[in-house]
């Protein structure tokens, strides 16, 4: 059985109709799917290019092959190729497939109308909050009252009405977007960390570090992971204590960034890294770093947290999506509150025992992202699609039905 899974994620495509990453989806993520599934299949959106970028990896290769969906970026541009992009959507079904939509995505909302309209099961994989990626200060846009309803409400129903939905978080995605009486659900991050990223022993601190340096990884195409309320706290942190900031991952909102960042008064003390494509690259620069802060706007599971907390960082984030789960309640702040993140930092950049005791902590809860206890949970949730795929067929086939493409 060939399993589609569609994503938001926008990839590069060769003239081989190889498809290309720059980060995250490269094929050994997709291996995943292969240990249940005998094909994958890719539905993305993905740029036509001769070559590949630089340092950027494979995500197809074999038993992975891609459905391209014509590139857009925006809603504008998505009206503008709406009916091309439908098109790709709906023909890249094949009766047979197990049908998995990575939702918080249109791609993925456009293939669970087209299969849930011929009656056909769908799994979900809910790997973000749409209700908290558009709040207030989270996205500049005229629309973004309306993306934010529009997409909870249509998380809500997709979760209800799916045959197996799978959650990043072990809670809180699950309280928000519950399954329906026969939804098979499951709670199981889509990060897996190897042995050799986990620290041996946590940081054992002797000193406040002087200058403290703090770090933030994530991309800085958007504002929902709070970069801007970070250069704030920054500017009330250096009233206090000696501290560095450094973003790790870029993005359009780099040079706002930047400048907000002088206008404060603290240019000199953020360093902008940019995207970092080296795994030992980024895991080099949490080992400079004293405090790993993420004042997020909204999160499902994030990999760089877990990925700090692994190399022993202590962390800071907002009480929002799966971060409560990771970090305990005197290490959150609430999101957009950047008087409190100042605080916060101060406090603990200011105390060696307590940030002795968030490395040890950290380290023993990122335990539970080793790759063999999530791979059993996770390959449990697709059996489940998979099996109750095969059984929808099974009856129709029964009935002497036949599922024909879906036009």
């Amino acid at each position: 059985m060939r399993a589609t899974v569609t994503l938001e994620y926008r990839f590069r495509v060769l003239p081989d109709k190889s498809l290309w990453t720059a980060t995250t989806f490269a094929y050994p993520f997709w291996e995943r799917y292969l240990e249940v599934f005998d094909e994958v299949q890719i539905v993305a959106r993905a740029l036509p290019v001769d070559e590949p970028p630089e340092g950027w990896r494979p995500a197809t290769g074999p038993q992975v092959s891609a459905a391209v969906v014509p590139y857009y970026v925006g809603p504008y541009a998505y009206l503008r190729r709406c009916n091309e992009v439908k098109r790709a959507i709906i023909s890249a079904f094949r009766p047979g497939d197990a049908i998995l939509l990575r939702l918080g995505s249109r791609i993925g909302s456009i293939m669970r109308h087209a299969v849930k309209a011929r009656g056909y099961p769908y799994g979900v994989e809910v790997v973000a909050d749409p209700y908290d990626v558009f709040a207030p200060g989270a996205l500049k846009h005229p629309l973004r009252p309306f993306f934010r309803w529009e997409g909870y409400w249509a998380l809500r129903c997709a979760c209800r009405e799916a045959a197996a939905a799978g959650y990043v978080t072990e809670r809180s995605l699950q309280r928000r977007y519950p399954g329906g009486d026969e939804t098979v659900m499951a709670g199981f991050s889509d990060l897996e960390l190897s042995d050799d990223l986990f620290l041996t022993v946590p940081r054992i601190v002797q000193t406040a570090p002087r200058p403290c340096n703090i770090i933030m990884v994530g991309g800085l195409n958007q504002l929902y992971k709070a970069p801007h309320i970070l250069v704030s706290a920054l500017a009330e942190v250096c009233g206090s204590i000696d501290a560095h900031l450094t973003f790790v991952g870029g993005g359009q909102y780099e040079a706002s960034l930047q400048r907000q960042a002088e206008e404060a008064g603290i240019g000199e003390r953020v360093t902008f890294m940019g995207e970092i494509s080296s795994r030992r690259g980024v895991i080099d620069a949490l080992d400079r770093a004293d405090i790993f802060v993420l004042p997020s706007f909204q999160e499902g599971l994030p990999r760089a947290m877990v990925e700090a907390m692994a190399r022993g960082l202590p962390c800071i984030g907002s009480s929002v999506g799966g971060i409560p789960e990771l970090l305990t309640s005197e290490d959150l702040v609430p999101p957009g509150d950047s008087t409190a993140l100042a605080h916060l930092i101060i406090e603990v950049a200011s105390d060696p025992e307590r940030l002795s005791t968030m490395s040890r902590r950290n380290v023993a809860r990122a335990q539970d992202f080793r790759e063999e206890p999530l791979r059993r949970r996770r390959q449990a949730f697709y059996w489940a699609l998979r099996e109750r795929t095969e059984q929808f067929l099974a009856e129709k086939g029964r009935m002497g039905l036949q599922y024909a493409h879906v036009t």
